[in-house]
C-alpha cells in the first residue's frame, strides 16, 4: 500500500472511526475509477448548456472519481458512514492544497441535489467554474499518480 507520511493521523483516525476502510487485491487500483473522472468530466462538459445542475453534479462526482482512485491505490475506500466528507478530509491531510476546491464542489453539490429553496440552480457560469475545478482535480490527481508510479 502506497502511503504518505503527511497526513498519516488523519488517515488513521478515519480508519479508527469506521470513516474509511482498507482494501486489498484487485480492490485497491484506482485505475478503472481514474479513467472513469476523465469520462465523466467530459460528460459534465457537454451537458453545461442544458442542463447547469446535472453538469455541475458530474463535475463533482468526476473530482470525487479521482480522489477516491488515489485512495484506493493506497489500500483506503470511504464508508457510508464517512461518504464523500471522509473523502475531502484524507485527500486535504495528505496531497494539501491542490485539491482544496474539492470541499466547495462537496457543499455546493449538496445544496443542489439537496435544495432549501426551489429556485436553487446552479448557473451555466457556475457549472462552467465546476468543470473547470474538477478538470483541475483530475489533472493534479493524474500527475501525482505519474509522478509516484502509483499504476
Amino acid at each position: 500500500m502506497a502511503r504518505w507520511k503527511l497526513g498519516e493521523a488523519e488517515v488513521e483516525a478515519l480508519l479508527a472511526a469506521g470513516e474509511l476502510q482498507k482494501l486489498t487485491g484487485d480492490a485497491s487500483n484506482g485505475e478503472r475509477l481514474m479513467e472513469k473522472s476523465s469520462v465523466t468530466v467530459a460528460t459534465a462538459r457537454l451537458a453545461l448548456d442544458a442542463d447547469p445542475d446535472s453538469a455541475y453534479v458530474l463535475a463533482y462526482d468526476a473530482a470525487r472519481q479521482a480522489l477516491t482512485a488515489l485512495l484506493a491505490h493506497q489500500g483506503l475506500r470511504p464508508t457510508t458512514k464517512g461518504g464523500h466528507y471522509a473523502v475531502e478530509r484524507a485527500a486535504r491531510a495528505q496531497f494539501g492544497s491542490g485539491f482544496r476546491q474539492f470541499g466547495a464542489l462537496r457543499r455546493r453539490r449538496n445544496e443542489l441535489e439537496y435544495p432549501e429553496r426551489p429556485d436553487d440552480e446552479a448557473t451555466a457560469d457556475e457549472a462552467t467554474d465546476a468543470v473547470s475545478h474538477a478538470e483541475a482535480i483530475i489533472a493534479s490527481a493524474t500527475g501525482l499518480i505519474d509522478q509516484l508510479g502509483l499504476f
